[in-house]
């Protein structure tokens, strides 16, 4: 396995895991604590809301997941080793900058959906910080899927 394929897969693997984590804080959002005993359950509040860690657990987990499949896919898309190297490296910038909007969203007045106030809150700095996680990701993850796509298909006619 090429080094590019293992970095995408460790790093895929390390994004499932903070998904992962966000699991463990819907749960602890869900019932107010942690369950160290059937019935006794240590209270405790985590920040946001069980819908953004629901987001946070699910979309952690399929940005990982997408790593993932693009390290295997690599050695069949036919690109160049640089252009190789922007899929994985521009793939992990889409996949930890989604992970950080998720976490600070959750914490944030207007969901880290815009730097300013919005109809769904105020804006603070988990808000400025989440929205400049999140929006390269945006534009990024679209255009290094057409790369894929072409490279993938280049071969096909």
């Amino acid at each position: 396995m090429d080094r590019l394929q293992r970095i995408a897969i460790a790093n895929g693997l390390l994004v499932v895991l903070a998904g992962m984590l966000a699991g463990f804080m819907l749960i602890f959002s869900l019932i107010g604590g942690w369950e160290l005993w059937p019935g006794y359950i240590v209270s405790f509040s985590v920040y946001g809301t069980s819908e953004g860690w629901v987001r946070a657990h699910s979309g952690g987990a399929m940005n990982g997941i997408l790593l993932v499949v693009i390290g295997l896919a690599l050695p069949k898309m036919g690109l160049s080793e640089k252009r190789q190297r922007l899929m994985v490296y521009g793939f992990m910038v889409v996949a930890w900058g989604f992970t950080a909007f998720y976490w600070l969203g959750n914490a944030a007045g207007n969901r880290g959906l815009s730097f300013g106030t919005n109809q769904l809150g105020n804006s603070d700095v988990f808000g400025i910080l989440g929205f400049l996680f999140g929006a390269l990701p945006v534009f990024l993850v679209m255009y290094l899927l057409v790369i894929a796509a072409q490279g993938l298909l280049k071969d096909s006619n």
